[in-house]
């Protein structure tokens, strides 16, 4: 590879990866938050990026969160088409097992760039709702790395699914065909609604679990308090969620995932959040803590009072699905 390329490379990535710490820690703050009321010094709650940035600084200096695995999906290139035809700037890059010390960094950069070419491929196909064969992906990562195909579809779908909530699957084994399956049954496999789209899911999956960790009843004004910390609010347009609020208060409360109700006696009216019918359903609080523990790159012991409860909620399921029909 000429070297003005592996320059440029080398540039891309680290750009790359810098938003993508950022988006990290923004993550590990909005987690952080939902067990702890926002304190006087905090600002992270306006629409204020200045003060995001100064929570994060402050996030990572106290060191009392352990980031969560770097999401390196660049979210704003999710509604183009990944160039399968992008592998000039390693057509001639040796495969790994010649790889000689001075050049191994340069592999690292080139194999995480290989995975975020591929979760991108990955959710473009479920956006447009076409098939995605093992084939194309495996020309999407180049035949220098077919070797390390398996270990760059892993970390492309664990990617995918800690921020969307859905599974990479394969659906046919005999064609070798994969799709993005939803962790829950929201209609148009996570869209929610009829036609193309990225999926809801992993919104969902994060509102249930802000009401779980809230004691099971959250109040509106702490989801939006999370949700904001995450860059999504109430009245802006988002180009994965549409308009939050409506999905949020109306879609999921209406396909039975969300409870949206009053606080009983409030002046002025305030509203909280509980789990809908469908959501006890098809989910569990264990479920939704791995999901929650997953993000944060730790495990759900991590959270002791709510680990408890989730294990005495599975002991019930299992007693009630053991019981006589």
């Amino acid at each position: 590879m000429p070297r003005g390329q592996k320059s440029k490379l080398r540039t891309r990535e680290k750009r790359r990866q810098a938003r993508d710490v950022s988006q990290s820690h923004r993550r590990v703050q909005a987690i952080a938050a939902i067990e702890e009321p926002p304190s006087s010094s905090s600002t992270v709650l306006e629409d204020d990026p200045q003060s995001s940035s100064a929570t994060e600084s402050n996030s990572t200096s106290q060191g009392s969160l352990k980031a969560p695995s770097t999401i390196t999906t660049s979210l704003s290139t999710f509604g183009t088409r990944p160039d399968k035809d992008d592998n000039s700037l390693d057509d001639e890059h040796p495969s790994s097992s010649n790889v000689s010390p001075s050049t191994e960094g340069i592999c690292s950069d080139t194999l995480t760039s290989k995975v975020s070419l591929l979760e991108q491929f990955l959710l473009y196909k479920y956006k447009m709702k076409q098939p995605i064969m093992k084939e194309d992906m495996l020309k999407m990562v180049h035949q220098n790395y077919h070797d390390q195909f398996d270990e760059i579809l892993k970390k492309a779908s664990e990617r995918i699914e800690t921020v969307f909530a859905v599974d990479v699957k394969e659906v046919d084994s005999t064609s070798h065909c994969y799709d993005l399956v939803s962790k829950l049954k929201l209609p148009n496999n996570g869209r929610v609604r009829p036609g193309r789209g990225l999926p809801k899911t992993g919104l969902l999956m994060t509102i249930l679990g802000v009401i779980f960790m809230k004691g099971n009843c959250a109040a509106e004004e702490d989801i939006w308090r999370f949700l904001n910390m995450i860059r999504v609010y109430a009245g802006r347009k988002h180009f994965i969620y549409g308009e939050p609020r409506k999905l949020i208060t109306k879609d999921l409360v209406r396909l039975k995932y969300l409870e949206y109700r009053q606080v009983p006696d409030s002046d002025p009216p305030r509203f909280e959040f509980l789990w809908g019918p469908k959501a006890h359903a098809e989910t569990s609080k264990m479920k939704v803590l791995e999901f929650l523990a997953k993000v944060n790159d730790t495990v759900p012991s991590a959270f002791p009072s709510q680990y408890k409860e989730a294990l005495q909620d599975e002991e019930e399921r299992a007693r009630v699905a053991a019981r006589p029909a």
